[in-house]
C-alpha cells in the first residue's frame, strides 16, 4: 500500500511539533517484516512448478478467477484495477503457493496502480468437484482434483495490507480518504477526514501550483500495526504523530499515504492535530517539486510555514529549542543540514533543526515573498542551491545565512 521512496515522519517533539520529510532512498517497508509463518511457501520438499505444466497453469488460473475482484469485505474501499500478477508458483503434492504482485488503485485518488507482494496459498481437492476450501472458486486441475485458494498474506519480508490487519472502515471528507484499521471508530476517523479537509485548502494556499487536491489517510489500530505496515520496528515510531509515505518527483505514481500513529496523534491539541496534518498534506501537495536534491531544511521549513500561517503563533511559542539555544549564546553557524533530521539522536538538537527550518521559510517569505519562497522550491529540485537561491532570491546562501541568523537574535534576546 506504500508506493515509496520517500518517507515522512512527523515527531512529537512539542505541543505543535514540525515534521521531518526524510527524503530516503529504501522503500517504504524496506526492512525486516512479518517473519513468514509455518505454512510459508518455503515447504520441505516442494518444488517449482515447470514453466508451462499443466499445475502451474491450473495454479494460475484459479488465482485469475479468485481475483477477478476484490474481496466482498473491502467492498467500502473504494477500489479499482484490481489484480494478482502471479510471478512464479511452487507445487507440494495437495498444496500450492503461488508469488504474485497485488495491484490496485483507490479510485479518484491513485494516479497509478500500487502493488503489494502476495503469497497465495491453494489447495487440490480430492472430491469429485474437487471442493478445496471457502476461500475461491475451484478450478479444474486435472486428475486429483481442482485447485482453490485458501489463504491469501504478504509475501515473507513483505509489509501487510491495512485489511490484512483486520475489518477497515472508511470516511470520506470532501477532499480526504481516510481508511481506519481494527478498533477505529466510525467517529474518529470522521473526525479526521473533517480534519484533512481543513488541510487540503491551507496546503494549497501555500502552494499556489498544481497537485490532485486531495489525500489519503491511513489510520492503524495501534502504534505495532502501524510498525508492521511500515515493515520496521516499533521503536522507530514511539512518539511520532503521522509518517507519509510516496515518491519524490513528477510523473504518475500512486498517491502518498498519510500514516497516522494513533498513540502520538491521540496526545495533540486539536491544534496540534491540524498543524500535522496540514504539514504531511503539504509533503503531497509538493511530492513532484521534491527531489534528491531539495534541501531538508527547505522541504521541512516549507511545510512548517504552510502549517503556521496564519496561527499567530510566535517564534517563542513554536521554536522553544532555537530560543533556548540562541539565549545561551549558541547561535547556529549555518542552516541544518540533512544530517541534522536523523532520528534516534539528540532530542533537542532534531527540534532546533526543524525549528530552524521553519523560521528561515518565514524569514523568506517576508522578506522576498511568498512567491519567491514557492519559486526557490521548484528551483531547488532542479537546480544546485546556489543557483537556485540566485534565481529565485536574487542572494547567495552566506548572505541568506547571515539573515537568519539576525532574525534569531531579534526574536530571542
Amino acid at each position: 500500500m506504500f508506493p515509496g521512496p520517500v518517507r515522512s515522519r512527523h515527531p512529537l517533539l512539542r505541543a505543535l511539533p514540525p515534521l521531518a520529510f526524510l527524503l530516503c532512498v529504501p522503500l517504504a517497508g524496506c526492512g525486516p517484516g512479518p517473519a513468514p509463518g509455518p505454512s510459508s511457501g518455503s515447504v520441505s520438499g516442494s518444488a517449482s512448478a515447470p514453466a508451462g505444466s499443466s499445475a502451474e497453469g491450473a495454479v494460475r488460473r484459479a488465482v485469475a478467477a479468485w481475483s477477478a475482484a476484490p474481496p466482498e469485505r473491502l467492498a467500502a474501499i473504494p477500489l479499482e484495477g484490481w489484480s494478482y500478477e502471479v510471478s512464479s508458483v511452487r507445487v507440494d503434492g495437495v498444496r500450492a503457493f503461488a508469488r504474485a504482485e497485488l495491484h490496485y488503485r483507490l479510485t479518484g485518488y491513485d494516479a497509478a496502480p500500487a502493488g503489494s507482494a502476495r503469497e497465495v496459498e491453494l489447495t487440490r481437492g480430492s472430491g469429485p468437484d474437487g471442493s478445496g476450501g471457502p476461500a475461491g472458486p475451484a478450478t479444474p486441475g486435472g486428475p486429483g482434483g481442482s485447485w482453490t485458494v485458501v489463504a491469501d498474506r504478504p509475501a515473507p519480508g513483505a509489509p501487510p495490507q491495512l485489511w490484512d490487519q483486520g475489518p477497515v472502515g472508511v470516511a470520506r471528507g470532501a477532499h480526504a480518504l481516510v481508511l481506519g484499521g481494527d478498533g477505529q471508530s466510525p467517529e474518529a476517523l470522521a473526525a479526521i477526514a473533517a480534519e484533512a479537509d481543513e488541510a487540503v485548502p491551507a496546503a494549497s494556499a501555500a502552494w499556489p501550483r498544481p497537485w490532485a487536491g486531495r489525500v489519503v489517510v491511513l489510520v492503524p489500530g495501534s502504534l505495532e500495526a502501524m510498525a508492521a505496515l511500515l515493515g520496521r520496528p516499533v521503536e522507530e515510531y514511539r512518539g511520532l504523530g503521522a509518517v507519509t509515505t510516496g515518491s519524490t518527483g513528477a510523473g504518475p505514481a500512486p498517491a502518498d499515504r498519510v500514516v497516522v500513529n494513533p498513540e502520538g496523534y491521540g496526545q495533540l491539541t486539536a491544534e496540534g492535530r491540524q498543524v500535522i496534518l496540514t504539514h504531511e498534506t503539504t509533503h503531497v501537495a509538493t511530492r513532484a517539486a521534491t527531489t534528491a536534491k531539495t534541501p531538508l531544511w527547505l522541504s521541512e521549513g516549507f511545510a512548517d510555514w504552510a502549517a503556521y500561517r496564519g496561527s499567530g503563533r510566535s517564534a517563542a511559542e513554536a521554536a522553544p529549542a532555537t530560543g533556548r539555544a540562541v539565549r545561551r549564546g549558541d547561535l547556529p553557524a549555518e542552516l541544518p543540514g540533512n544530517a541534522a533530521f536523523a532520528f534516534g539522536g539528540d532530542g533537542e538538537a532534531l527540534a532546533r533543526a526543524y525549528e530552524g527550518s521553519w523560521l528561515a521559510c518565514r524569514l523568506i517569505a517576508r522578506k522576498w515573498g511568498d512567491a519567491a519562497l514557492v519559486s526557490l522550491y521548484e528551483k531547488a529540485g532542479r537546480e544546485p542551491l546556489p543557483t537556485a537561491l540566485d534565481e529565485a532570491l536574487g542572494t547567495d546562501l552566506p548572505a541568506l545565512t547571515r539573515a537568519w541568523q539576525q532574525e534569531l537574535r531579534g526574536e530571542f534576546r
